[in-house]
Formats: C-alpha cells, structure tokens, sequence
C-alpha cells in the first residue's frame, strides 16, 4: 500500500497506569522502519509537546532529551484509536516549528519497540484507511507477513468492541488457502471475528481465546472445509519448523474437545 498520502496520526503517554500526557501527531513516520532490533527513528509531525515530552525538546543533543517510555496510540483517519505499543527510551533528536501551524511541531525522536513488527505496516495502513473491509486479504503476505499480520490482528482485537457470540454457534473455516500454522489461524480469526479478526496465533493463544472474551463462546461447532489437504499443509510447515514433535493435530484436537468444540473435518 502507498503511505504517501495516508495521514497516520498517533498520540502518547507516559508509561504506566496514570501517565501524563505527552501529545497528539498528526502523523507518525519510521516506525516501521527498524534500526536493528527494535530501535526505530520516528518523525512525529504535527504534535504539541506536552508533559515530560515537552520538558525534553529543549535538551537535543544531551542525555536530558531522554523522555523514557511510553504507550504509543496508533489513530485511523477518523482519529479512533486501533492499536497500541510500548515503546522504551524515547529520545528527542530533533525539533522544529511544524509546517502551516507554529503551534505545532515537528520532532524526530529515537525509541525502540521490540513488538512491532517491521511487515506489520501493510495490515495498520489497511485497518487506518478502513480497507480491511474482505477476508483473506493476508493470501498476498509471505510467512513473515501472515506472521506479522497475525500480531497486528492480536493487537487491534480489542480495540474493536467485539461481543462474544452466543454458546451454540457454528463457524465454517475455509481449508483452501491454508498453507501453513500462520494461514490456519489467519482463516480460523476471520471465520470467527470477520475480515482481519483474531482467535489465537499459536497452540497456546488458541486454549487462551477458548476461555472466553475472543468472539466466540462454547461449546461451538467448527465446520473445516478442505480439511484434509490444509491439515496436510500444516503439517508440513510444524515439521519443517521442528514444533510438535509431529503431535500438532493431535494437540489441537485435544484443545478444542477440551473446550467443547465440536470440529467436523469436511
């Protein structure tokens, strides 16, 4: 997707339960764009510093520019908020008065955030925009991507105000596209919680979503569609990864009987 003209706005807080407010940006970029590890250097553009951010901007250049961590907000174009970040040891390299408003300014700033996937850009610009609109849209990612967009999908899940359907439901999981365990929770998140939705992306976060609280209730009855094949595609990918020990339908059948979840392999 082209950002050039996609206005990605965020805001920030000091970390932790109660922490001051540092601003709001009108656009946020770099983010994505990884240093090495999770170090990022960002332009904040458009932002009235406030709090300990504003303390900062006058320090460039020394230690004392060191605002320290924060929550970062990600905003669609309609300022709702999508998504959020921890983001540690944010340091203000630059500032200036921002374009078309001396109220504003302009910061590059240097933090790092390990969570944040660098193929996760694709996935927030499309729930920004408000073009996450049809499921399986992750078919075009590689295995990193569908990765990534897997995180993104965890991330955004509550900021969606989703209600757990009724105990009794019935989901039908597509089985053709699946060609790995990151397309398997892919489909089984959208068959669940529509274009984009989330419902675990590992053995583990599957048992987690189970419980409640992730768009489905039990007992619920999962119709598998072309199972065989995707099975068969699924276990591939575990083999090559070397997780399971070759038990990985095994567990999961283990999973969902445990929750009362009826699968009907088709």
């Amino acid at each position: 997707m082209n950002n050039s003209s996609l206005q990605s706005g965020c805001y920030l807080t000091g970390d932790g339960e109660g922490g001051d407010f540092w601003g709001k940006s009108r656009d946020v970029t770099g983010l994505f764009a990884s240093l090495g590890g999770g170090l990022r250097r960002v332009k904040l553009t458009g932002i009235a510093p406030q709090g300990r951010l504003l303390d900062c901007v006058g320090r460039t250049g020394t230690r004392r520019a060191l605002a320290g961590n924060a929550d970062i907000v990600l905003l669609d174009v309609n300022d709702a908020e999508i998504g959020s970040y921890f983001v540690a040891d944010v340091l203000i390299e630059g500032a200036k008065a921002s374009c078309g408003d001396a109220k504003l300014m302009d910061l590059i700033v240097t933090l790092d955030c390990e969570n944040l996937l660098p193929d996760a850009e694709t996935p927030w610009n499309l729930i920004r925009s408000g073009k996450l609109n049809r499921i399986e849209m992750w078919r075009s990612f590689d295995a990193a991507g569908r990765h990534a967009w897997l995180s993104v999908a965890l991330n955004h899940h509550g900021y969606r105000g989703l209600v757990d359907a009724q105990p009794g439901a019935a989901y039908e999981l597509d089985g053709r596209h699946i060609t790995d365990e990151s397309s398997f929770y892919c489909s089984l998140g959208e068959s669940i919680n529509g274009p984009g939705g989330y419902f675990g992306w590992n053995l583990s976060a599957l048992n987690d979503c189970l419980r409640g609280g992730w768009g489905a209730s039990t007992p619920f009855t999962l119709n598998w569609h072309h199972s065989a094949e995707s099975i068969r595609r699924i276990a591939e990918d575990v083999a090559v990864q070397r997780e399971y020990e070759g038990r990985y339908l095994e567990y999961l059948t283990e999973i969902f009987d445990s929750r009362a979840v009826e699968v009907n392999f088709m």
